[in-house]
């Protein structure tokens, strides 16, 4: 399906704020980013690189006052979501090296702590995919999804610990428990077409096979129309947006996605 993906960001700023963002979706093996827009007001320098895990940032200085971001991309994505019921567990030995630390407990995903209750989730699952399937099960059904409960990142523990949380914090319980049987995790951050109420959306991927796959516990059932814009260990890794100073918080925020005409 072909989507117009459009966030726009707007801030005051006491004193002179250093900013980067991570705004634009890059084409890769499920998504074809076909034309994109990116202003400024006002406009500034921007240095433009790609992170550790490739996800394209944009770092630039306001000035006190008003500032503003506004972005918009056609894209074209998947249809459905892709599934793959009993693909294998790729043991370790067998991972490429750029696998590995996505095994590994990180600042909102403390699978190290998981072992027994992902065990007890996943107890005469075939290891793999349909490990990631009982886990997404677990969530959706044990974890409460309510949009807007919550303005920043809790982790693992907490969300097991609370039993409700908003989309990254399912996100980061899932990845935990997938690290926790040695299964490779990975946030990821972007759009959702259809998602109620629209906002920026988060969920996770698993490694298994020799791919990735999406997971969303926050969604009753399994549909296409994902836009991913950021990928890491967990949401420290894909802010949207990371200042650098005295805390200053959006003025406005209005995230959008709709369908478009098929493209040639």
């Amino acid at each position: 399906m072909w989507l117009r993906t459009s966030c726009s960001l707007s801030f005051y700023f006491e004193v002179q704020t250093v900013l980067i963002f991570m705004l634009r979706p890059r084409s890769g093996a499920q998504q074809w980013v076909a034309r994109e827009e990116y202003n400024l007001s006002p406009m500034v320098n921007v240095v433009e690189y790609a992170d550790a895990y490739g996800n394209l940032c944009q770092k630039l200085i306001a000035s006190p006052g008003h500032f503003s971001i506004t972005t918009n991309a056609d894209v074209k994505t998947d249809n459905f979501v892709r599934k793959n019921p009993g693909a294998p567990f790729v043991e370790i030995q067998h991972l490429p090296e750029t696998m590995l630390h996505f095994l590994l407990p990180s600042r909102y995903c403390e699978s190290d702590l998981f072992n027994q209750m992902a065990m007890s989730i996943t107890a005469g699952c075939l290891p793999g995919y349909d490990q990631v399937v009982a886990i997404e099960s677990y969530l959706r059904d044990n974890v409460q999804y309510t949009p807007g409960s919550s303005s920043f990142p809790i982790s693992a523990v907490e969300v097991n610990q609370q039993g409700h949380g908003v989309c990254r914090d399912l996100a980061h319980l899932g990845i935990a428990l997938c690290r926790s049987i040695s299964i490779p995790a990975r946030m990821v951050v972007g759009y959702l077409h259809g998602l109620v109420p629209m906002d920026m959306h988060a969920w996770f991927e698993a490694y298994v096979d020799g791919k990735w796959y999406t997971f969303d516990a926050t969604q009753l059932e399994s549909k296409g129309g994902y836009v991913a814009v950021g990928y890491g260990r967990d949401s420290s890794d894909v802010a949207i947006y990371n200042q650098f100073g005295p805390a200053s918080y959006p003025l406005e925020q209005s995230v959008n996605v709709v369908s478009i005409e098929d493209k040639v």
